[in-house]
């Protein structure tokens, strides 16, 4: 073989290697669309929980643990069954106070001196987060916020609202049907849709793609 035929040989196989990598990349984005979508409309419904710890040390990590426990104790109870999304989010906002009160009591009662900030946040970001009974797809969500100290180490995520948090499925599912979620959104996050991480796992390679294609 000559080199133009060579040359014409390559040329070939890489126009079969643009195509599939287009024809992949049309697929991602009309399946991650979809997604995006279901995620959308998801985070319309709920409210995440999202602790920050002052840092990576053993300690600051076990002080987030008791700090999470105080504010979800505290915020216990104080939205109704019945309530919506809007609701919930004005009750925990004029309970910041008593929430952020609660959280500094336990970090002033295991002898750290961080300040603590909590705050109810519009669009804050969430990776795919895997708990025991249910999953949640990654994007933007509000957000009860506990900031302890520098927040500089590793997160802790939830949802507490619809107050998904802690409990076994049988628990999470009537919380969630509760909380305004249609079945098909819960059976979405509980997994009772097959291949439901796989699922939230494509809208993160959507946004991969997304960015790359910018």
């Amino acid at each position: 073989m000559g080199k133009r035929e060579k040359k014409r040989a390559v040329n070939e196989r890489l126009r079969r290697w643009e195509a599939a990598l287009m024809a992949a990349v049309a697929v991602v984005l009309l399946c991650g669309a979809r997604l995006d979508t279901e995620q959308a409309a998801l985070a319309e419904k709920v409210i995440r929980l999202h602790v920050l710890a002052n840092s990576d040390s053993e300690e600051d990590q076990a002080l987030k643990l008791k700090v999470r426990d105080a504010v979800l104790a505290e915020a216990e109870g104080r939205i109704p069954p019945d309530a919506g999304r809007a609701e919930a989010e004005a009750i925990l906002k004029d309970a910041l106070p008593e929430l952020a009160q609660a959280a500094a009591g336990v970090v002033e009662a295991e002898g750290y001196p961080y300040a603590v900030t909590v705050s109810v946040e519009e669009n804050v970001w969430f990776p795919t987060k895997t708990y025991t009974d249910f999953a949640l797809p990654c994007g933007t969500y509000t957000a009860l916020r506990v900031v302890i100290g520098q927040g500089d180490g590793q997160n802790w995520w939830c949802v507490v609202f619809p107050p998904l948090c802690l409990g076994s499925v049988s628990e999470t599912v009537p919380a969630a049907l509760e909380g305004g979620l249609n079945a098909k959104e819960v059976a979405l996050i509980t997994g009772e849709s097959e291949g439901y991480v796989v699922k939230f796992k494509a809208i993160e390679l959507l946004e991969d793609v997304q960015r790359w294609l910018s």
